[in-house]
């Protein structure tokens, strides 16, 4: 069942909401200063800083950080 709010931290979440997903355990989050966040269904997770970098993480553990700035 699709949901979403606002946290406590002010920060706006939707369930089930990864990249390409409608259903299972993915969310994303929104958060006030510009960062976002996706879980994803298969265990890989996604955040970007709103200030110029991001992580990637897979499923195993393995994570990679670059550069979003243009």
């Amino acid at each position: 069942m699709p949901s979403s709010g606002t946290n406590s931290q002010g920060n706006h979440y939707n369930t089930p909401g990864g990249t390409n997903s409608s259903q299972g355990s993915s969310y994303h989050y929104s958060n006030s200063n510009g960062s976002y966040y996706y879980a994803n269904d298969n265990g890989s997770t996604y955040y970007n800083s709103g200030n110029g970098s991001a992580t990637y993480t897979s499923a195993s553990g393995s994570s990679k950080t670059y550069s979003t700035s243009k």
